[in-house]
């Protein structure tokens, strides 16, 4: 018997719209929002992580100086300009000593009008000792003829007011010269003084070293302790790095680091971490950390950007995963661990990580646990996964895909 076209035309249609469904329920499982989500895995290691901490820093000088007055004056010369190598006690600049020199020329006299007064005070010592000791030989002499009663006792009275008088006087020179001696001291000191200013009004450098700034010209005024001159040591040259506080644990003085600077990328110049800072930063959570460099790098500057790595100590031997395992659900810090090849999210304790992409698990997981790394797309408990060597494709995910 044979079939009618229309009814083979009806067949047909029927057995394309059947191959249609079952094509689109294949590409709905394998390759659209059914499909298994794409994951690569990890097993749970044991063994032990070298942490590093990573951060920016800029180039300053451990050691630098701000060169001014210590009292308001006017600039009357500047010697030095910027970049110019210096020595200890070099003349850089000089201020106006207005009327120093007239008062130091004023003290000098006073000084020698006070050594006069010294060598007067002194002659009238001399003077009324040796009339005191004549007063006191007529007083004994005649103590003994009153004592026979050869002169009355009146005029015995008479030697003992010369006597007392006698005595008084050199009580007075005494005076006087330990007065002048005070006077003279006095002057000297007020001397000294003003002499200290006048080395003052000379901005001599305090050590060798490099002019860094030139705050002021001839001319200007400016105020006691406003710098005229900057110095930097540029044998002190050092990094001030900062690093996140969160992964800053261990950060001490001593440890082993390596420095890059923006303008020597290519090379990785050693260093030692020379101090860390007390106070921190609360406004960026940064912890402050000096590094000095083994050997100071030719043709390095200040404000020079840099970055650096520190060493930290090893930890003991625990259990490592790939840092990009770790993921947060609901406020809980876990991996998605493979059970029976289904994912389930298991809580971990996390500590140290290393800049190479590990992290150390105190608590959650066993040796040998297979964990997700990287999926396609966030992950549910019980999703259906296939597991790949690689996601060549990166999309929204539990994990950064590499």
């Amino acid at each position: 018997m044979k079939l009618s076209s229309s009814f083979r035309r009806r067949l047909l249609l029927s057995g394309l719209a059947v191959l249609l469904i079952g094509l689109f329920f294949f590409v709905m499982l394998r390759v659209g929002p059914l499909a298994p989500i794409k994951v690569t895995v990890a097993q749970v290691k044991e063994g032990s992580i070298a942490p590093e901490l990573f951060g920016i820093g800029t180039v300053e000088a451990r050691r630098n100086w701000m060169i001014g007055p210590t009292v308001a004056g006017r600039v009357l010369s500047v010697n030095v300009d910027v970049g110019e190598t210096v020595k200890a006690g070099q003349l850089l600049a000089e201020m106006d000593p207005v009327d120093i020199d007239q008062r130091l020329a004023s003290l000098d006299a006073a000084i020698e009008r006070a050594k006069s007064a010294q060598l007067a005070t002194s002659a009238q010592q001399v003077d009324a000792m040796a009339k005191q000791e004549l007063a006191s030989s007529n007083m004994r002499r005649n103590q003994d003829l009153a004592d026979r009663r050869f002169i009355s006792s009146g005029a015995l009275e008479n030697f003992a007011q010369a006597k007392a008088s006698a005595d008084a006087a050199l009580d007075i020179a005494h005076a006087n010269a330990t007065g002048a001696t005070q006077d003279l001291a006095r002057t000297k000191a007020d001397r000294a003084a003003l002499a200290q200013q006048r080395a003052n009004v000379r901005l001599v450098a305090p050590s060798d070293g490099v002019v860094s700034a030139r705050d002021a010209e001839p001319g200007s005024t400016v105020v006691a302790g406003q710098s005229v001159l900057r110095m930097i040591d540029p044998a002190s040259l050092w990094v001030k790095l900062r690093v996140d506080q969160g992964r800053s644990s261990g950060l001490s003085q001593g440890l082993k680091a390596r420095i890059v600077l923006r303008s020597q990328p290519q090379i990785a110049q050693a260093a030692t971490v020379a101090r860390v800072e007390l106070l921190g930063d609360s406004v960026t959570e940064e912890r402050i950390a000096q590094l000095s460099f083994d050997k100071v790098p030719v043709g390095l500057f200040v404000g020079e950007m840099a970055e650096a790595t520190i060493q930290l100590p090893p930890t003991p031997k625990t259990l490592i995963v790939p840092a990009a395992s770790i993921q947060r659900q609901g406020g809980s810090t876990g991996v998605w661990r493979m059970e029976s090849g289904k994912p389930a999210f298991a809580q971990v304790k996390v500590g140290a990580a290393s800049l190479d992409g590990q992290v150390q698990v105190l608590e959650g997981l066993q040796v040998g646990d297979e964990i997700v790394v990287y999926s396609e797309k966030p992950l549910t408990t019980g999703a259906r996964l296939q597991v790949v060597d690689a996601i060549v494709r990166p999309a929204v995910s539990s994990g950064t895909a590499p």
